[in-house]
């Protein structure tokens, strides 16, 4: 049941995913979304990372459903960097966000290639590999922060 409903709901958010921008009325809808899923994406990496730490025990369909959720995320946090969001709202978003689109989008792209590549991982059950792509997910997250994110 539990599966059924993560699927479910994996789908529904890429059905909306492609369009979203077109969903955000104001600027600052766009802010809210896209922090929500950063916030919801690092709760979910944590989970992954304390098993891959031993901080918690490693729970391989556990890791699977929570890295399911943060590609989920990942895609849906990138569709709500609007143009007009870098003026509104409490986002800590540079500028760089929107003014160097080729070294923005190489970040993104590097994101989802390692999600994705964590993705694989994690349908192989295998903690090693998990804990590596992990890792690499870790960086580019903080890559991407530490270009595009204000301190």
């Amino acid at each position: 049941m539990h599966r059924a409903l993560l699927v479910a709901a994996t789908v529904a958010a890429f059905a909306t995913a492609l369009p979203a921008a077109a969903q955000f009325q104001r600027p600052e809808q766009a802010v809210k979304y896209r922090q929500s899923a950063m916030a919801l994406q690092g709760n979910h990496m944590g989970r992954i990372v304390a098993m891959t730490s031993g901080r918690a025990p490693f729970d391989a369909k556990a890791a699977a459903e929570n890295i399911e959720v943060v590609a989920m995320l990942n895609k849906l946090q990138f569709t709500a960097f609007v143009e007009g969001s870098d003026k509104v709202g409490n986002t800590r978003a540079l500028p760089e966000v929107w003014t160097d689109k080729a070294r923005w989008n190489a970040a993104v792209a590097q994101s989802q290639d390692d999600v994705a590549r964590l993705v694989v991982a994690g349908r192989s059950g295998n903690l090693d590999q998990i804990k590596a792509a992990a890792g690499a997910v870790g960086q580019s997250c903080k890559g991407c922060h530490d270009s595009f994110q204000a301190k």
